[in-house]
């Protein structure tokens, strides 16, 4: 008898309809004291995990200054950046402090967790405009991310900017497979990303400039200003060799040396 009342309970509404009247709504100062116990109940799953919900919501929090966002939704981002790790409380230790690589098994029970992330969030209507962002912080702009695969076109900034906090927050803190890499290496790493499609690159500027290593104009699209990433004198020798003129000439006209046009040219159209 009782194991066919609890197979027809929901713990969620069980637990909901015992609350005391009146029932107590979180707003403002509140919810946000919530949230953070929240992230720091996260961050103890693991010792290698102390302290990265926190970093995050303030990458997270300082990115979106950067980039004007409004106070409203700078606020739903760092909140958001506070709870998008809560899917990892479903996957065990001996995954998450393991000192080596993963299987294929064991990495297939980690992709699941922002999508339990997302069903833990979307039971509260107050969490639930916090998934946009929570539950898309593994999604990368190549479509190689998860839970979803979703790409750039599916993505919104603010989940871009806590995909770039996830990955930086957590390359520069020790893990159990790996030491943590210094702020210049991490930010190294994120600009590669960014060049290879994986974050966004708006995104990724805004994080490092709350990180410290790039100037406020930094955090602007960076996006090369001709096809190919060519710089603008590869453009000028393009242009003119597309004109008939020889090595010699090029160099003349641009005043570098003919070495230089020639390696340019040939490299540049090799590509």
């Amino acid at each position: 008898m009782w194991f066919a009342q609890l197979a027809g309970t929901d713990p969620w509404d069980a637990v909901l309809d015992l609350e005391p009247a009146p029932q107590w709504t979180l707003e403002g100062g509140q919810l946000e004291n919530a949230v953070t116990v929240v992230a720091d109940f996260i961050d103890l799953k693991s010792p290698y995990m102390a302290g990265h919900s926190r970093r995050c919501a303030k990458l997270c929090n300082d990115a979106a200054v950067v980039l004007g966002f409004t106070d409203d939704a700078t606020t739903t981002l760092r909140r958001a950046a506070l709870v998008h790790d809560l899917g990892i409380t479903a996957i065990p230790n001996s995954i998450w402090d393991k000192p080596g690589p993963l299987t294929r098994a064991e990495f297939d029970r980690v992709e699941p967790h922002p999508m339990l992330t997302e069903q833990m969030l979307r039971r509260s209507p107050a969490l639930a405009e916090l998934n946009p962002a929570a539950a898309a912080h593994h999604e990368r702009a190549d479509g190689s991310g998860y839970h979803r695969r979703a790409s750039a076109g599916a993505i919104d900034l603010s989940a871009g900017i806590l995909a770039a906090a996830d990955v930086y927050a957590g390359i520069t803190a020790d893990r159990a497979d790996r030491p943590a890499l210094s702020g210049q290496s991490a930010a190294a790493e994120l600009r590669r990303m960014a060049a290879d499609g994986q974050l966004d690159r708006r995104a990724t500027g805004a994080v490092l400039a709350a990180a410290g290593h790039e100037e406020h104009a930094a955090a602007k699209d960076r996006r090369p200003k001709h096809p190919g990433r060519l710089s603008g004198r590869e453009v000028e020798v393009l242009c003119l060799a597309a004109k008939g003129l020889i090595t010699r000439e090029i160099a003349q006209r641009l005043f570098i040396s003919p070495k230089t046009a020639d390696r340019t040219s040939r490299t540049r159209t090799r590509r």
